[in-house]
């Protein structure tokens, strides 16, 4: 698509474009019940959630696994989500929203920590891939931040300026990830954070995925 110097979004995927909330619950309680822990609900998820991914099951068991937990738990939650996301669709109107930044000109890309070779052939196949100049998901251990991430993909990005970047997500990592590198950061209450603990980080929080476009208009302009 050439070289950028506009407004670039980096999306977020899971809870974001992606709508797979319910895959990632039952995943979570899988993983729980593995250590004989009850399940939780999506709400109790919602308010809870944290990255890094450890301790967000130290809030749930009141101590951080162990490094052998640790490994049965993500390898059951990896496991179990990989059956179920296919369930699972994009959020509604994402398609449109993404089709109309792209026709004025704009770009746009995927960050996500859901792991590369995985996600690569699942955006293809809802047939959005040509809608972003880079596609990214993690290539490394999972349940770390998003951070060093955000700055590994923009400096990949050539031409985009990270003044005029905006990250959409539903995690207040997406937001920790932007303003790391110098972007700015829309956060969705659709996906795994609750509102009032996106509100916490100070930037734009919207309940629609078109609200959060608007917003980056505004912010990237």
């Amino acid at each position: 698509m050439g070289k950028k110097t506009g407004a670039h979004i980096v999306w977020d995927w899971n809870g974001t474009l992606f709508h797979d909330n319910d895959a990632i619950i039952g995943a979570t309680n899988a993983a729980f019940a593995e250590l004989g822990l009850a399940p939780i609900t999506m709400e109790q998820y919602r308010a809870l959630y944290c990255v890094p991914v450890p301790k967000f099951y130290e809030r749930l068991m009141g101590r951080l696994p162990t490094d052998a937990e640790w490994v049965v738990m993500d390898e059951i939650f990896h496991r179990y989500y990989a059956e179920h996301r296919v369930g699972c669709g994009l959020t509604a109107g994402v398609v449109e929203l993404l089709t109309e930044w792209r026709s004025a000109g704009r770009s746009q890309s995927i960050l996500s920590m859901y792991v590369h070779d995985e996600l690569v052939p699942l955006v293809r196949d809802f047939g959005i891939e040509a809608h972003f100049i880079r596609v990214d998901g993690r290539t490394g251990p999972s349940g770390g931040s998003k951070a060093e991430h955000m700055v590994r993909h923009l400096a990949s990005l050539a031409g985009v300026d990270p003044a005029r970047t905006v990250v959409i997500g539903d995690a207040a990592d997406d937001a920790v990830a932007a303003l790391h590198v110098g972007a700015r950061a829309v956060l969705y209450t659709g996906g795994s954070h609750g509102r009032a603990s996106l509100e916490e980080l100070g930037v734009p929080v919207v309940d629609t995925l078109a609200e959060a476009v608007v917003e980056a208009e505004r912010l990237a302009a």
